[in-house]
């Protein structure tokens, strides 16, 4: 008993320290102060749209409330330093719009970031009519025509299209190049022919508006042309076969209502250029390969005729534009007996067109019993019984007769011979002479009664093809045969 008397107060005395000990050793947390803040309390936008960050600094929870429908942020609400996408839609108004945010977080004052946009651009009327501006249009088809020494047709490409669809690529051929463009005109050539489709690229069929996108890729690869100082003839070409395939009464109307709903829009799009550009109205409108009815022919000419009418009813330089119309399919025989040149109230502006693939069985037949030379060299051989020197000295010399002696040039909107490379060692070396041969020889004799040579290259550079630039580099392929064509006017 005596000795627990004793211990009680040690005990007493130590408890007592052990509680001091405790009360000075204690850990008081920290208060936490809430914090938000952004990287910008002020976004702009322009007119198309896009994205823009939004960094957020805090330490708490926060939330981004917002009622607007054309701009919006990525996250809505999270917590943390968090990076934010804010997007805006494109502004389809002409007048600026502005949205705010409100970023609120527990304990703090809400941050208001203030979201800006410009408006479009006002839309840019343009009228269908300008008066008349001959600025850069000194030149009659006579005068224009003798300046366009020699062409080539960027063929198979701004064309490539079928009854519904369109597109540059699609038969094969390469997007077109400034590359190229330059090639051809190093080559030797001062004129490009561009055939080219627009039915494919309408994007209202009630108005038959033709896309911007496909205007502004037509403008451009013309522009590579004219900024080496080359003429461009522009056309519709076979389009699908909706003005092609068409000359008959039941499809007149339909047909010259597209025609000039089309050609209004592209002579529009086109009215500042000088006489560098030309407009072709149709390709090789024909029903069939015979001889055309008086139906035909009255069809065929009258879409000539809504093409000049369309084009000079927008006034500015297409009031003194030089323009091509055709010959029913093209034929010389057809052209001769039958083509009369649309009434234009400015006078002396009209060219005609006519194509020259004879003899076919030379130039263009792939199966069957085609011949594989041409011409007085070769005679005995693997030669065609017609077509040859004499025939196209008639058929051109009936062109000059009959329209150039008259005022009227005649554009050889296309000729040429397929390059045949699959045959026998011996047989290929003579037909590569008489290809040849031909192309110097079709060449000279459009020059010579006063036609404008436009050669036809699809852009295939092997068997059967007409190419004599690779697409893709712009290097010049079969260079025997371009010197062939190009030394008719050295």
């Amino acid at each position: 008993m005596k000795l627990l008397k004793c211990l009680i107060p040690i005990i007493l005395v130590f408890f007592s320290l052990q509680s001091c000990s405790n009360s000075e050793d204690e850990i008081i947390p920290e208060e936490i102060v809430p914090i938000v803040s952004v990287s910008s309390v002020a976004i702009s936008f322009e007119a198309v749209g896009g994205t823009s960050p939004l960094e957020i600094v805090s330490n708490s929870n926060w939330k981004i409330n917002y009622t607007s429908t054309w701009c919006r942020p990525s996250i809505q609400a999270s917590k943390g330093n968090v990076k934010v996408t804010i997007t805006a839609d494109a502004n389809d108004k002409e007048e600026d719009r502005s949205e705010t945010f409100t970023l609120s977080a527990t304990g703090m004052k809400d941050v208001v970031v203030t979201i800006t946009q410009k408006a479009k651009d006002p839309a840019v009327i343009i009228p269908d009519y300008i008066d008349p501006d001959k600025t850069g249009m000194t030149n009659d088809a006579l005068l224009l025509a003798a300046k366009m020494r020699l062409g080539w047709n960027l063929g198979n490409t701004m064309e490539s299209c079928d009854a519904t669809n369109a597109g540059e690529t699609m038969w094969g051929n390469p997007m077109t190049s400034k590359k190229l463009i330059d090639a051809v005109k190093a080559g030797g050539f001062n004129v490009v022919r561009i055939p080219c489709a627009w039915s494919g690229y309408i994007e209202d069929a009630a108005t038959y508006k033709i896309k911007e996108s496909w205007l502004a890729r037509v403008k451009e690869v013309v522009d590579y042309c004219i900024d080496n100082d080359m003429y461009v003839i522009l056309n519709i070409h076979w389009d699908g076969g909706w003005l092609e395939n068409n000359p008959t009464y039941d499809k007149q109307e339909t047909v010259n209502v597209k025609q000039k709903a089309l050609w209004k829009q592209i002579a529009i799009y086109f009215r500042d250029y000088d006489e560098h550009l030309l407009f072709a109205g149709t390709n090789e409108v024909h029903k069939d390969y015979n001889a055309p009815s008086t139906e035909n022919l009255t069809v065929q000419m009258s879409y000539n005729q809504t093409f000049v009418d369309a084009v000079r009813a927008t006034g500015g330089r297409n009031t003194w534009r030089n323009l091509v119309v055709q010959a029913y399919n093209t034929n010389i025989e057809y052209a001769v007996n039958y083509l009369k040149m649309p009434t234009d109230a400015t006078a002396s502006r009209l060219m005609s067109e006519v194509h020259f693939y004879d003899p076919y069985d030379f130039a263009l037949q792939e199966d069957g019993t085609y011949k594989t030379q041409w011409g007085k060299p070769f005679v005995g051989g693997d030669v065609s019984s017609w077509g040859q020197e004499a025939w196209i000295n008639e058929a051109f010399g009936k062109m000059k007769t009959n329209f150039v002696n008259k005022g009227i040039p005649v554009v050889l909107g296309e000729y040429g011979a397929i390059l045949r490379t699959s045959l026998s060692a011996e047989l290929q070396t003579k037909h590569i002479e008489a290809r040849n041969y031909y192309l110097n020889y079709v060449t000279k004799a459009a020059k010579n009664n006063g036609l404008i040579p436009v050669y036809w290259d699809n852009g295939n550079v092997g068997d059967k093809g007409f190419a004599l630039f690779n697409r893709n580099t712009g290097d010049q392929v079969h260079a025997d045969a371009l010197k062939a064509i190009v030394t008719t006017i050295e």
